[in-house]
């Protein structure tokens, strides 16, 4: 260990255009609900977080995404085509590039409503 720690890790942030509308597509990928909205019009939104994992954040700012995400989710899914399908359905798109198999998973590339890339991965044993 180095020592004492600076702090600890409270939410991801995610900029986005509209917090409300990206905040609906990940509630459904994750199953869980808005937990505080703050700001008028909302500035802050966070939605409650998985036991264990840090609170995740939409942060509203005035200009859109315009490069590659350094930071991205990887969903662990099931079934990969039932995801894909599913997470369409609620505004994703394909990122161009055909499903891959990596270190023992089946990977795709996601664009988010608003062209933040994520990844659907599906155990491939």
């Amino acid at each position: 260990m180095n020592g004492t720690p600076i702090g600890s890790l409270d939410a991801v942030t995610v900029d986005s255009i509209d917090p409300e509308e990206l905040a609906r597509f990940w509630c459904a990928v994750f199953g869980t609900e808005v937990d505080t909205r703050s700001g008028d019009p909302v500035q802050y939104l966070d939605l409650f977080p998985a036991a264990g994992a840090p609170t995740l954040r939409f942060q509203r700012v005035p200009e859109p995404k315009t490069a590659k995400d350094r930071l991205h989710f990887d969903v662990l899914v099931d079934d990969m085509d039932g995801a894909i399908e599913r997470v369409e359905q609620l505004g994703a798109k394909h990122v161009s590039g055909a499903r891959f198999k990596e270190y023992q998973y089946a990977w795709q590339v996601m664009l988010d409503p608003e062209g933040n890339e994520f990844c659907l991965a599906c155990r491939d044993d």
